[in-house]
């Protein structure tokens, strides 16, 4: 099994605690913790809670939630650091204030290294507006590049040769990432597959929740998830992070649309196989709008046809 922390890393995630407004264990009932995070996800229960909460898998990856009280969509963003650069995976839903976070994060980062400076790539798991919301926040700050929202941007900028198929190589500097398209619940969406932790981050396409996709972009969502299951065959994965926690911790149950609090939550990872589960759900799910398929972990949610 992968060991998570080190001494060193330890050191610095103790900064970061010490800064960052995170839930205290002392705060959170173990319920809901896991050997991946061990502190309970801020769910909208306790009468106060930060507008952020910072997680740490390592010295050099962060997950970071977006309070559900300042937006019920509550999404999970990513920061992984490199030698030479660091890659934000989305920036947030209306009512966040992330880029604060961020930069917390990478001024101890910085600093753990004794270093002054390191570009910072700001990229989206898709373009929905709950995760692109925090761009503006983003556009003025020094060495930072702000990666366009349509799948032509997102090829061009990461290089892929012909979107969806292939997939590309992004390197941050000693921790090369796999970009992966993955068109379907939205047409510029991709998956990122970190080696260094075994990680796939998936985005909308698949968390535990409700998996929307329009009825118009379901050979597309099949097609994606096919191609995800076949890179998934040829590569380690130890746990799949998406964007969102939508279910509870009882099978098959979810939380109402716009929840504004979330007892009993589902944990955030999800193991590799259920990408399997993924692709034999849409194999026969409804082309009709609002026929939902339940499983345990996920509901695959078909939609009114969309353009984008």
């Amino acid at each position: 099994m992968m060991t998570l922390y080190s001494g060193r890393s330890v050191r610095i995630i103790d900064a970061i605690l010490s800064t960052l407004l995170v839930c205290s264990a002392a705060s959170a009932p173990a319920a809901g913790s896991s050997a991946l995070f061990p502190e309970r996800w801020i769910d909208g229960t306790l009468p106060q809670e930060p507008e952020a909460q910072v997680q740490p898998l390592d010295s050099d990856t962060f997950v970071i939630r977006q309070s559900v009280k300042t937006n019920f969509e509550a999404p999970f963003l990513y920061l992984l650091f490199g030698r030479e650069k660091a890659l934000l995976i989305d920036t947030g839903a209306q009512g966040g204030n992330i880029r604060p976070v961020v930069d917390r994060l990478i001024a101890r980062w910085l600093a753990a290294h004794g270093r002054a400076t390191i570009p910072l790539i700001v990229a989206h798991s898709h373009s929905h507006g709950d995760h692109v919301a925090g761009d503006a926040a983003f556009r003025d700050r020094p060495d930072t590049t702000l990666v366009g929202l349509t799948p032509e941007y997102v090829a061009r900028f990461f290089g892929i040769g012909h979107w969806p198929r292939d997939l590309a190589r992004f390197d941050l500097g000693g921790r090369a990432l796999t970009i992966i398209p993955t068109p379907g619940h939205q047409a510029a969406a991709i998956m990122v597959y970190d080696p260094q932790l075994k990680i796939l981050l998936s985005g909308d396409t698949l968390y535990p929740g409700r998996l929307y996709v329009p009825v118009n972009f379901l050979p597309d969502n099949r097609a994606s998830v096919d191609r995800l299951v076949a890179f998934a065959a040829k590569h380690p994965i130890r746990a799949v992070l998406g964007a969102h926690i939508e279910m509870t911790q009882t099978p098959g149950q979810d939380y109402p649309h716009e929840a504004k609090t979330h007892p009993d939550e589902h944990l955030l990872e999800l193991p590799a196989r259920s990408i399997g589960e993924l692709q034999t759900g849409l194999r026969t799910a409804s082309d009709t709008a609002d026929r939902p398929q339940v499983h345990d972990h996920f509901v695959i949610y078909p939609v009114a046809p969309r353009d984008n």
